[in-house]
């Protein structure tokens, strides 16, 4: 089927990475773009872009009207979905067919049968693929699913039937948490997937996240591109990606190829996809879903195969076959991945928001970065907060990690707190680096906050006089008639402040990355990056945090649900709001025993960070 303009419904840097092949292989590429993203680099690096509306995803990416509106009004007839948003709904893909405009993916008829995770497990069993114990029933009470999850034995999963990307999806291990994480998870899916089916499966404690790239075409062929680990996971986000996997010797992968393979054949599958399994310690396999789309982590199969998976994408969308067999396919070294995400690691991992005022992605032997984000991007509260994915090949899989290791080191990020030093940290962990990290490795390890160091504080305060001397009066600056004296400049991160005595506007050594904006200076540190507030002017302060009675957003969100109301007591550590950020929901906890005064929010509103949100009294 021949196509020669393709529209990308998508944003950020898979958009970018789709555009980039495509205009290899001479197609001409059409963006598409909300109006949060009008300035967004793979809106400029298409060949035209198309407004698709405003920032909310439901009236823009996850509009099937206005992505197919803006096919037609750019004469596009072929459309790629990218990752996440439109890519596995299978009403999308059987809207594109209708309307005459190639779908670069698998039919629809395979996305649905792969897209509700109870009835794929249905499938799966009676393909004979191992699949792990639990409950993919049509009864959703709360009472159903309470008693299966019982009957199967915690620790269990609650999960969204619909979707992935760990939306909907809780791990339960005490009985009394049951209930309220099967409406969380409800909760959750309806808001990203539209449904809140749930299944239940029993959790494989200290297992190994492995998953299968598939790839089929037209012509009856279906092979696979070998392993990826993904164990290394947050909140059921991936963190870390590696090809191959070091837990997977030869005769492994052959079985769990087979078992990808004959997943694939049995909906008839067509283009890239993904089957993803749990491995055991003791090597048995169970089978997890099926990703019908391009997997975030496609750049590590890419490396050690030498393949460009959008090409493959392409060629079999136009009815060609797939360009290798099974015994063709050969792996070169090893490869991993970190995804680089506007979050703070050491706060729970809490997204970030605001202006990106630096970027500039490392580069060298074997180093490979996908972005999406160009100096004076903006992080929104209504999209995943991925800037880039950081990808380092080498000879060996040590050698792969030091040179990960390295890129992370030389990549300057300045702006919304960023995991980067989190990801280092991880990278030079004993465990990881010996190729043991399980699904539960972020679980049994702590990663506790760094301490900023005298030489942090000294610069800041450093860089300050020498780059914003003006903001200081002449007798702060320290000139005197006789010998100059020292400047006392007064910073504060958090509830933390020192006054820095800075005789001289030198900075020892090369100057560190850094950026500063209005009263705060962002300073980065052998890969520690810390935000100060010069308060040298400000009025002093005295109540901590919080104990002033006020909750705050601790980012931009929007309120889901108000469980408290004026006069009602509480206690402190329970859930009063639950505020939905990027696609997660947040529990906001009371700060202390009281009574609430007043609720300043209502379900639905969106709230811009520290907004307060409610107000109680001891």
């Amino acid at each position: 089927m021949s196509f020669s303009k393709i529209l990308v419904a998508n944003r950020g840097e898979i958009a970018w990475r789709v555009i980039r092949t495509a205009k290899a292989m001479g197609y001409r590429t059409v963006a598409v773009y909300s109006d949060a993203d009008k300035a967004a680099p793979h809106v400029t690096f298409a060949d035209e872009a198309v407004r698709i509306g405003p920032p909310p995803v439901g009236q823009s990416y996850l509009s099937i009207d206005r992505i197919l509106e803006a096919a037609h009004t750019s004469g596009a007839d072929a459309v790629h979905p990218g990752y996440g948003f439109l890519s596995e709904n299978d009403t999308f893909a059987t809207a594109c067919e209708k309307a005459g405009v190639v779908f670069i993916g698998p039919p629809p008829a395979a996305i649905a049968a792969m897209g509700n995770k109870a009835a794929a497990k249905r499938r799966m069993i009676d393909a004979g693929v191992p699949c792990v114990p639990g409950y993919q029933g049509a009864d959703q009470s709360d009472a159903t699913l309470e008693r299966e999850a019982r009957k199967i034995g915690l620790p269990v999963m609650v999960k969204a039937a619909a979707g992935g990307g760990g939306r909907g999806m809780r791990l339960v291990e005490r009985d009394g948490d049951l209930l309220e994480a099967i409406h969380t998870a409800r909760a959750e899916a309806e808001s990203a997937f539209g449904s809140g089916e749930l299944i239940l499966e029993k959790a494989v404690v200290d297992a190994r996240h492995v998953e299968i790239q598939v790839f089929a075409d037209n012509h009856g062929n279906t092979i696979h591109l070998g392993e990826r680990d993904c164990s290394v996971q947050r909140r059921h986000q991936k963190v870390v990606e590696e090809a191959p996997s070091p837990a997977v010797d030869p005769g492994l992968r052959a079985r769990m190829g087979a078992a990808a393979i004959a997943a694939a054949r049995a909906v008839d599958y067509r283009g890239a996809g993904t089957v993803e399994f749990l491995l055991g310690s003791d090597g048995a396999f169970y089978f997890l879903e099926m990703n019908t789309r391009l997997q975030v982590e496609h750049p590590v199969t890419e490396a050690i195969t030498g393949l460009d998976l959008v090409e493959w994408q392409l060629r079999v969308a136009r009815g060609e076959p797939l360009p290798l067999t099974q015994d063709q396919v050969s792996f070169k070294g090893h490869a991993i991945e970190v995804r680089l995400y506007a979050e703070d690691a050491y706060a729970d991992f809490l997204p970030q928001t605001g202006r990106v005022e630096e970027w500039k992605p490392a580069f060298g032997s074997g180093v490979r970065v996908d972005y999406g984000v160009v100096k004076g991007s903006v992080i929104s509260p209504f999209y995943d907060p991925m800037i880039a994915k950081v990808i380092a090949h080498g000879a060996t899989r040590e050698e792969a990690r030091q040179r990960l290791v390295r890129a992370l080191r030389e990549t300057v990020v300045l702006g919304p707190t960023t995991n980067r030093h989190f990801l280092i940290r991880l990278l030079e962990h004993p465990e990881f680096a010996a190729g043991r990290a399980t699904t539960a490795f972020l679980g049994k390890h702590a990663f506790p906050a760094p301490e900023i160091t005298d030489r942090h504080w000294r610069l800041a305060a450093a860089l300050l006089w020498r780059q914003s001397a003006a903001r200081y009066t002449a007798p702060l600056r320290g000139w005197r008639n006789s010998n100059p004296q020292a400047t006392p400049i007064k910073l504060a991160v958090g509830d933390m402040e020192r006054t820095i005595e800075v005789e001289a506007a030198t900075v020892d050594g090369e100057t560190p990355p850094h950026h500063i904006d209005g009263n705060d200076i962002v300073v980065d540190l052998d890969a520690f990056t810390v935000r100060f507030t010069d308060k040298t002017y400000a009025p002093p302060t005295t109540a901590a945090a919080g104990s002033d009675g006020k909750l705050r957003a601790p980012m931009d969100g929007r309120i889901v649900a108000v469980k408290v109301a004026a006069g009602e007591k509480v206690t402190r550590g329970q859930t009063v709001i639950v505020l939905e950020a990027m696609k997660i929901q947040h529990q906001l906890k009371a700060v202390l025993d009281g009574e609430v005064e007043g609720v300043a929010v209502q379900e639905g509103q969106q709230v811009a960070n520290r907004t307060v949100l409610l107000t109680m009294k001891a």
